[in-house]
């Protein structure tokens, strides 16, 4: 699971400290251009430049397809750098030639930002619209530092993300209901039916084997929707969001894919009811949406389990 964009936005001193890094590089290397970048699968996210004016076509805000990004060829498993001190002579970039040549650069220097556990962030990257000579020490230096960025990541990630599954926390929940453009949505709370069993019969540690399991689902069914995030609220309690206007129709089907996904155990009898609720862009109180969803999931259980009920306000009487 990649670091998403919009959970950077949430990351205290941030941009300080991303300033720090971007003047740390440029009193080792001075005479290039850094730029800071978070990468996910597709995308690459330039957050941050060490100078405003540059000949170079790069500017702060700006997204690139990683097909055309030098930083798409680091190696993150290795964590190695990525140099190129003049990419005129790399018969190797002879497909990147046009893109290098209409953004003026030369040369270049990608440091991987990776986390402990191997996830990657992004690069810390040097540019130049001329050769350069990438020095042994400078590029060592150049990694210390980023070392240092990424246990500043990693101290983040511990804010908002459960520590078991890695998917995100209440407090994320949260944040995310009150910084986002207030749009209608709708809410699935799920909850584990037979978890209490597993637990009982083959232990907390196989028990928290199915909870990576689920939350290894639950991202799946939701890869590729930028406007979901899957939750875990605390023990065998999860939670959906879908933070963009979705019909009827289609909370039905996501709901029906849902109950598939987490219906099929080959060692535990095992499946979820889910409590759902829509909501308008008028709707202010995340608290109040999760209670609402809370009576749908009771009705679900009580209705015989492995089943969804959509929130209706006579509920509530």
């Amino acid at each position: 699971m990649t670091i998403q964009f919009e959970e950077l936005k949430m990351y205290t001193k941030f941009d300080d400290l991303a300033d720090d890094l971007l003047d740390l590089a440029k009193e080792i290397l001075p005479e290039q251009l850094f730029y800071l970048s978070a990468i996910d699968d597709a995308e690459q996210l330039i957050l941050k430049l060490s100078d405003e004016q540059t000949s170079m076509r790069v500017a702060e805000g700006m997204v690139i397809d990683l097909n055309h990004s030098l930083c798409n060829r680091i190696d993150f498993t290795t964590n190695q750098p990525l140099v190129y001190e003049d990419v005129t002579k790399e018969p190797i970039l002879d497909d990147m030639r046009g893109v290098l040549k209409e953004a003026n650069v030369q040369s270049y220097l990608g440091i991987p930002i990776s986390l402990t556990n191997g996830e990657k962030f992004g690069t810390l990257c040097a540019i130049n619209d001329e050769a350069s000579l990438f020095e042994g020490k400078s590029i060592k230096l150049l990694q210390r530092i980023v070392r240092l960025f990424s246990y500043y990541l990693e101290l983040e990630r511990f804010v908002w993300r459960d520590p078991l599954t890695d998917l995100y926390n209440r407090r994320y929940l949260m944040n995310r209901f009150d910084t986002q453009p207030r749009e209608a949505g709708a809410l699935f709370f799920l909850d584990l039916d037979g978890f209490k069993q597993v637990n009982d019969v083959h232990g907390h540690d196989t028990g928290d084997v199915v909870l990576l399991e689920v939350a290894r689902r639950l991202q799946r069914l939701i890869a590729g929707q930028k406007a979901a995030c899957a939750v875990r609220l605390g023990g065998d309690e999860f939670v959906l969001h879908f933070s963009y206007g979705i019909s009827q129709e289609a909370v039905l089907r996501q709901a029906d894919e849902v109950l598939a996904c987490l219906s099929q155990w080959d060692e535990y009898e095992l499946s979820t009811s889910i409590g759902i609720v829509s909501y308008t862009a008028q709707e202010t109180s995340l608290k109040n949406l999760l209670r609402q969803a809370d009576i749908a999931l009771y009705e679900a259980k009580s209705s015989g389990k492995n089943r969804y009920k959509v929130f209706e306000a006579q509920q509530e009487k």
